[in-house]
């Protein structure tokens, strides 16, 4: 089976929703967006309706759901009215049905060795199961910062979610990459539909894009900048088919589109993650 063209999705976790940075998204022929319900302070589907609301039907639009506001502080929850009802308030604030509602990191409220875990993951998945059914939204997913836990409470009982979002890139380290491959495979999920987010760990500018060269991973990488070469990489650690990245800045946005272009040396990132399992097993337990 031919993999699927590697593809960007404009997050706007770090972003100011800006409009003139959806205009730029799509000058550059980036037509999907993802945002969550808690970013900027539980008000970005608000302040993007009022910045671009008439940019967003030429969008595909994904958020997510699993964190509200408290009385002291940010609280997670799996309850499934919560996650309903948050569903509900996401497709009044942005004035449309979001095409893809995530699951937020299900692991905040998850423990694998925990009693009734999988129920609890299975009662919040069937949650957003049923809104999709009801045309709250056009699917639903998973999204997960550390998806370690969640293998192991799969089952039967437990919807599969049409996406699987997780962390990708050089940054991240061999029990997230081998946990992200056992979930998707738990869920049985389909070549494309897993997508990597953070794929610079938050910065383009930490000090580690300097003192290492990802052009290693690209055949003829020199034709490439070093962001662009990670860039491309992630795609590959875990495989995804998809990244969602933040900038404020459609040249930024250019760049890592031209990135695209190069193609990853699959002999060099298999010695990567057997360079990583190595380093894991040497260390002291």
């Amino acid at each position: 089976m031919r993999a699927a063209d590697p593809r960007i999705v404009l997050g706007l976790h770090r972003s100011g929703h800006e409009r003139r940075l959806l205009t730029g998204a799509l000058d550059l022929g980036v037509t999907a967006l993802d945002t969550s319900t808690n970013y900027l302070g539980f008000r970005s589907h608000r302040i993007l309706a009022a910045a671009a609301g008439d940019l967003l039907p030429k969008f595909s639009l994904s958020t997510k759901v699993g964190y509200f506001p408290g009385p002291d502080r940010t609280e997670h929850s799996l309850s499934p009215d919560r996650l309903h009802a948050a569903v509900e308030q996401a497709v009044r604030d942005l004035g449309r049905e979001p095409d893809l509602v995530f699951l937020h990191n299900p692991e905040h409220s998850l423990q694998e060795a925990a009693p009734y875990s999988r129920d609890i993951l299975a009662q919040a998945c069937a949650a957003l199961n049923a809104a999709a059914a009801k045309g709250l939204c056009g699917a639903w997913g998973v999204a997960s910062w550390d998806p370690s836990p969640l293998p192991s409470l799969i089952d039967a009982t437990v919807p599969k979610p049409s996406v699987l979002m997780v962390r990708a890139g050089l940054l991240v380290g061999t029990r997230t990459l081998d946990a992200t491959e056992a979930l998707a495979e738990a869920w049985g999920l389909e070549e494309g539909t897993v997508w990597g987010m953070s794929p610079f760990g938050g910065s383009t500018r930490a000090p580690i894009w300097e003192k290492s060269d990802p052009r290693v991973f690209l055949e003829g990488g020199n034709g490439f900048s070093r962001i662009q070469a990670a860039f491309r990489a992630a795609f590959h650690l875990p495989q995804v088919s998809t990244i969602a990245v933040g900038t404020d800045e459609p040249t930024h946005l250019g760049e890592l589109l031209g990135a695209l272009a190069g193609k990853v040396d699959e002999r060099a990132i298999r010695e990567y993650r057997s360079l990583l399992r190595d380093r894991l097993r040497s260390q002291p337990v």
